[in-house]
């Protein structure tokens, strides 16, 4: 039986051509989902698809509550009574495509929305269709393979580019411009499509519980300060008058300079402070250093460990949090 795939298209790289009006001549965003389609006829071999184009962004323009409502499609479609027409029969799974950009952000959102046993795969292209060597049809072929495999079911939220599979929890964009962008620091990738072959080599903990946000709840506002030698007190202060909870990205293991740290623990005092590290790997340490402005000294001031979570998720599993009215660890 052929799978059944849900195809939903927010814009992007992968979607944008060359415009003459409003941005110099540069790509944007134009292309449907449909039109997508049209350009892999080999998609049709893989799987039944049922093409929704849900936005027409760069994915800079993307917010969470654009991705609340790409989980809220997915949740629909992994109800059988309410899936996509395929004579009322259930999604297998699930493809989102989007800008490069803020892939890992939306792979990583929809990971802690989007508890559901089918696939959910995001790509995307780092080259517009008219550019030499476009990847787009590529990656999209190769999203639909995986979302339509069984083995990809219950693994949560997948990246696929430049036929690598990525754990959400783990990917990221680590250059600019470069055709194999998406690493997974200090993992790797769990798999690959190889001769059109879904192979899963390693298989993620899910160390995320999902967490159920009401639709009606309003997305609080959640920035990240990044240390770096220097940074002054105000800079905290400044941020946190605007925000609901902060995170900051330690450098080190997660570390600040000792000036930060009455400030940091006075925000924490009133409201949650997650430190984070802005090695990109290796994640919060916890026991190791005991000097003003360490890891000890600011968890024993209430700041909360970001743990694995980079900042970019660290921002992402605070903001969904606060937005259930969750308890967050101690």
């Amino acid at each position: 039986m052929t799978a059944r795939v849900l195809l939903l298209t927010l814009g992007g790289t992968i979607a944008s051509v060359p415009s003459d009006a409003g941005s110099g001549g540069g790509a944007v965003p134009s292309l449907t989902g449909a039109d997508l389609v049209a350009a892999v006829p080999e998609l049709s071999q893989v799987a039944d698809l049922d093409v929704r184009s849900l936005l027409q962004k760069p994915s800079c323009d993307l917010t969470p509550d654009d991705l609340r409502q790409v989980a809220a499609t997915i949740a629909q479609a992994a109800e059988p009574s309410q899936g996509p027409e395929f004579d009322g029969a259930t999604c297998d799974g699930v493809v989102v495509v989007q800008g490069t950009d803020t892939i890992e952000e939306s792979a990583y959102l929809l990971d802690l929305l989007a508890d559901r046993p089918i696939a959910v795969v995001v790509t995307g292209a780092m080259r517009t269709p008219s550019s030499p060597g476009a990847d787009g049809p590529a990656n999209l072929l190769s999203a639909v393979r995986v979302a339509a495999d069984p083995a990809a079911r219950g693994l949560g939220v997948l990246v696929v580019l430049a036929d690598e599979i990525h754990a959400a929890a783990h990917v990221a964009k680590s250059h600019s411009s470069a055709p194999h962008a998406f690493t997974s620091p200090g993992v790797g990738p769990i798999g690959r499509v190889v001769e059109g072959r879904v192979r899963i080599w390693a298989y993620p903990v899910r160390s995320d519980p999902p967490i159920p946000v009401p639709a009606d709840a309003v997305w609080p506002s959640v920035p990240i300060l990044r240390v770096a030698q220097g940074t002054a007190a105000a800079e905290v202060e400044a941020l946190a008058t605007i925000a609901d909870g902060l995170v900051v990205e330690g450098v080190g293991g997660g570390h600040v300079p000792s000036p930060l740290v009455p400030m940091l623990a006075a925000i924490a005092a009133t409201k949650p402070v997650v430190l984070a590290s802005r090695t990109g790997a290796g994640g919060t340490l916890e026991a190791t250093y005991g000097y003003p402005g360490s890891e000890l000294d600011l968890l024993g001031r209430a700041l909360i460990s970001a743990g694995p979570r980079n900042a970019l998720q660290a921002r992402l599993w605070l903001a969904a949090h606060l937005a259930a009215g969750a308890d967050l660890p101690s």
